[in-house]
């Protein structure tokens, strides 16, 4: 009994050391699950370049005071294509945590790989009707990045030049003539055109535009627009006439301009008076010119004929989504960081502040939404002279891929009108068989 005992020191030194070791590495393990005492990882893959930098310092911020998370964000957006992007991440088994949904089309796509986010608290003080277009068998699948608004953007100063009262221009015969008198005096003005289209970019086209113009067709109804089998362009003069009319007064050619040329190299050195874009663009023209972004933007509608001619698009771009294949840990804190953002003061500071976001929640002081271009869509908001989003209950990939490209070809002379139009029905029939 006392031999067995007797075990040698060397023995029991390995012995030690291997247990050791085991230690180790059963806590390294637990580093890459999330277990209780190491860090877990979410991978947010997004597609709004335009608060890039200031999302990836609330992200470090929020690392500082939660010691067990590490997030990493991937941006892909602007002159990019966010769904085919997203598709090939996934395909490549990288699949991140947390990553953006467009509406009911999306959740169709997505539905094997959406969590419940019903439970969180962000999802209980969403606005009214923010949720419809992502909530599935009373299951919310996505939460909303904010509200935003697009229209018509025009440097005050040009048009004050110009002797052009922007608050008269209430419909397409007041733009029309507002733009041919920017036209006739554009060399004194300094402009190398009035308009700045970027045809390059199939969804400032084949989605915004579009959606201002298709909008009232479904009634401005997401849902509506997701369970329709055909579309019948009812306002397509209407959406010819505004496409014409900043393709004929644009920087040529409009097919090569994309979003860097259009925002940054010709609206925000003051080349063109007006570019249809969003609020969204405020960051890349303080870029360039801070005093222009700060006091020399507004929004101007998009007009429609025959419906409204006094108002912008307004709507919720994209929305967060969290992969419900992730381990139970990851989903947890991926919740846990979306609700942080909306819901907690510091995050509440930074989506204000910091992201310049129209918040789609209760509990933010909407009015202290600080830039120029986020008030006008807030104040067109308030007097409820909006058009709602449809686009994202069209067809997948219809919005760029078919009308996009057709429209593209349309502004290069390749196509007619009445083509377009008719390739573009098919399209959606053929999508909705």
């Amino acid at each position: 009994m006392k031999a067995k005992k007797l075990i040698p020191t060397v023995m029991t030194l390995l012995l030690l050391l291997s247990v050791a070791l085991v230690g180790c590495s059963s806590k390294e393990e637990g580093s890459s699950k999330g277990e209780s005492g190491s860090k877990t990882t979410v991978d947010i893959f997004q597609f709004k370049v335009e608060f890039k930098d200031q999302f990836e310092a609330v992200a470090k911020q929020y690392e500082e005071s939660h010691e067990g998370v590490k997030i990493n964000i991937t941006t892909v957006g602007g002159g990019e294509d966010y769904g085919a992007a997203l598709r090939s991440k996934f395909a490549s088994g990288e699949e991140p945590t947390i990553y953006n949904i467009g509406g009911p089309q999306d959740v169709a796509d997505w539905t094997d790989n959406l969590a419940d986010l019903s439970d969180t608290a962000a999802a209980k003080v969403a606005l009214e009707g923010t949720l419809e277009g992502v909530t599935q068998d009373n299951k919310v699948l996505g939460l909303p990045f904010n509200q935003e608004g697009y229209g018509l953007i025009y440097n005050t100063a040009v048009f004050e030049k110009a002797g052009i009262n922007p608050e008269e221009i209430t419909t397409y015969a007041a733009l029309e003539e507002a733009v041919k008198t920017l036209d006739s005096k554009k060399d004194e003005l300094g402009l190398d055109a009035v308009f700045a289209l970027p045809g390059k970019e199939k969804w400032v086209t084949g989605l915004h535009l579009s959606n201002a113009f298709l909008s009232p067709e479904f009634e401005g109804n997401v849902l509506g627009t997701f369970d329709a089998k055909s579309v019948d362009f009812k306002y397509g003069d209407a959406f010819k006439k505004v496409l014409d009319l900043q393709n004929e007064y644009s920087v040529q050619p409009t097919v090569s301009l994309d979003y860097a040329m259009q925002v940054e190299e010709l609206f925000s050195t003051g080349r063109v008076a007006m570019i249809q874009q969003g609020n969204w663009v405020y960051g890349s023209i303080a870029g360039i010119d801070e005093e222009l972004a700060n006091s020399g933007v507004s929004i101007l509608p998009i007009p429609v004929e025959g419906y409204k001619e006094d108002s912008i698009p307004v709507g919720i771009p994209m929305y967060w989504a969290v992969n419900s294949q992730k381990d139970d840990a990851e989903v947890k804190a991926a919740k846990d960081f979306l609700d942080w953002l909306y819901t907690s003061e510091e995050g509440k500071t930074a989506v204000l502040e910091d992201f310049k976001f129209i918040p789609a929640y209760d509990g933010f002081d909407a009015s202290k939404v600080s830039d120029p271009l986020g008030k006008a869509v807030y104040e067109y908001a308030t007097e409820g002279r909006t058009i709602p989003w449809v686009f994202m209950g069209y067809p997948t990939g219809w919005g760029e891929q078919q009308l996009g490209v057709n429209i593209q070809k349309y502004i290069s002379d390749e196509m007619s009108w009445d083509d377009l139009v008719k390739e573009s029905q098919k399209a959606w029939e053929d999508s909705r068989k």
